[in-house]
């Protein structure tokens, strides 16, 4: 689509241009709104609140510490592996000021997930928590990590409260195995000798990576998207454009249920909200709902990011229906498909509409979103302001609007490429730099998108990318499996769940359970399979290869999909 398309499609008083340069990196974004915002809350957690000036001062003297006690050099990379507490803003961005590249790791990553990225991305340091530090004692040695700081749950709260949720975590709910990293330094240790210290504050251009942030992509191994600061700026000043006019700088409270880690809630909360002095209500476990509820209680919030899976559980909660919604005007939805009853029931229950997006890791991640006052339910809204976007077929050709193909994006939030790997980047990213998405959608005459079904074989399973190849291949070193495949089956609480098809070697027998055990051991929980069926043989082409597709519509015929 031309420019020109799109120009008339924004709200009124909405700018179809941003300046991505308006910025020169992301420290200066958080240097401005630390000083503009320095009394107003940022983020709380536990029942601790941070505010824009002390984010900043404690931010400021853990790059202290960085520089003058560790060897980190500007540059490297450090693995930021870390749930949604208190610590994790003071981490990213006392990171970033030290001139490091944070690495974002999901904290429930196997010893074998965490090897690979590690290993990928060159970390030299990593930032975990206590509760995973014995993972990391097995991982380090294998890694280029040198640097290791371990942190408690509780470590940024009052030092009795402190104290006492360390002492729970640790010894009444036994959630931190044993471990032993001798050359581990305590995050409090760190944060005690970093403080009040000069460092050099990094000024890094704006092409240069700010975060590396794993993805498959459409397909294939964990990758590291390199996103810059003029990506991720971009994207801030992008989502701000758009939604600008909804939301009073300073005066936001967002719920912030997603993991910081995953790039969805890491841009939304960690970056557009600190452009507006945003202030984010941190929830460490979501699906604790129970206490999810107690803690919204809390707060008369404004706003809200979440997924179907979440909205559909909270609507089911009781006590979520009793809550003041008053305050709420917005609610975010991304990560996964909107159902469209789960959107009507939480504004019956809530009074507010929810605003569905598009994005991707690749695009930093925001590509379109509704409009506020404007939300079509089953779209992925209008492209963001200095976004393009446009349908093509199989051999690259712009279709006509309406027409069924694969959606492309084009602007100043697409990365850089993948972290080395050139081959993988020419596969999606052209030298004009248009980004191929692996998704399939349509263009409507009013410029409205809408996603129609997935190119790859991508299972998306709570707005977590899953990969069949990684499945297959950790399946297929069981003894006794002879051949595998895995595949998304329709869920309405998780978007997909997993299915995996086993056919048993001959005189070797298996169990659902010995299947089920095998997966739990080596890959994160929400990659192991649900389902598991036993089979004689699976389809294939006539060359060898299983045909996923064939499995899938089995699937979706006895679900009456089709």
């Amino acid at each position: 689509m031309t420019e020109n398309f799109w120009k008339d499609k924004y709200p009124a008083g909405v700018s179809a241009e941003i300046n991505p340069d308006l910025y020169p990196n992301i420290l200066a974004v958080l240097r401005e709104s630390c000083q503009r915002f320095a009394d107003k809350p940022a983020f709380t957690n536990m029942g601790k609140t941070l505010t824009y000036g002390e984010l900043y001062q404690l931010s400021g003297d853990f790059a202290a510490y960085l520089q003058k006690h560790t060897d980190l050099k500007p540059g490297d990379r450090i693995a930021v592996q870390l749930p949604n507490v208190l610590q994790y803003p003071v981490v990213v961005f006392g990171a970033m000021r030290a001139g490091l590249v944070v690495v974002n790791t999901n904290p429930l990553y196997t010893a074998r997930e965490m090897e690979h990225q590690f290993n990928d991305a060159g970390a030299t340091a990593l930032v975990c928590l206590a509760n995973m530090a014995h993972l990391a004692e097995q991982v380090v040695p294998k890694t280029g990590v040198k640097t290791v700081i371990v942190t408690e749950i509780g470590d940024m709260l009052p030092t009795f409260k402190r104290l006492l949720v360390n002492a729970v975590v640790k010894h009444v709910k036994k959630m931190v195995p044993a471990y032993s990293l001798p050359k581990a330094v305590k995050f409090t240790d760190a944060m005690t000798r970093g403080r009040g210290q000069s460092f050099n504050e990094a000024n890094p251009s704006n092409d240069q990576i700010a975060v590396l942030q794993y993805t498959g992509g459409t397909t294939g191994v964990a990758k590291g998207a390199m996103l810059t600061h003029r990506n991720l700026v971009a994207n801030m000043l992008q989502v701000k454009e758009l939604m600008g006019a909804n939301l009073n700088e300073g005066c936001e409270v967002l719920i912030a249920p997603l993991p910081l880690y995953h790039i969805y809630a890491f841009t939304f909360h960690c970056m557009a909200m600190m452009l507006i002095g945003g202030h984010n209500i941190l929830l460490t476990n979501p699906r604790d709902l129970p206490a999810v509820v107690r803690e919204l209680a809390k707060h008369r919030f404004t706003g809200f990011v979440g997924l179907n899976t979440l909205f559909v559980a909270l609507c089911n909660n009781e006590e979520f229906r009793k809550l003041d919604f008053s305050g709420l005007k917005a609610t975010f939805s991304g990560g996964m498909a909107l159902q469209q009853a789960t959107a009507e029931r939480w504004r019956e229950v809530t009074g507010c509409a929810i605003c569905e997006g598009f994005g991707m890791t690749e695009t930093s991640p925001v590509a379109t979103v509704n409009p506020f006052g404007a939300i079509q339910l089953g779209t992925i809204g209008i492209p963001l302001p200095s976004t393009l976007c446009r349908i093509v077929d199989e051999q690259g050709r712009e279709l006509p609007i309406g027409e069924i193909g694969e959606l492309c994006v084009k602007g100043p939030q697409v990365m850089k490429g993948y972290w080395q790997r050139q081959e993988a980047t020419d596969e999606v990213l052209d030298a004009d730099g248009w980004l191929k998405t692996g998704d399939i959608g349509l263009i409507q005459e009013d410029g409205y998108l809408r996603i129609v079904d997935r190119k790859k074989d991508m299972i998306l399973v709570s707005g977590f990318n899953v990969y069949p190849n990684e499945l297959e291949d950790v399946l297929a070193t069981l003894p006794g499996v002879l051949q595998c495949a895995a595949i998304g089956v329709p869920d309405e609480r998780s978007g997909e769940t997993i299915k995996v098809f086993v056919v048993v070697k001959p005189g070797a027998s298996l169990t659902r359970e010995q299947v089920i055990e095998h997966m739990r051991a080596n890959v994160t929980g929400y990659k192991v399979p649900k389902a598991v069926e036993f089979r004689d043989s699976l389809p294939t082409t006539n060359v060898g290869k299983i045909l996923r597709r064939e499995l899938r519509d089995e699937e979706l015929k006895k679900l009456g999909r089709k």
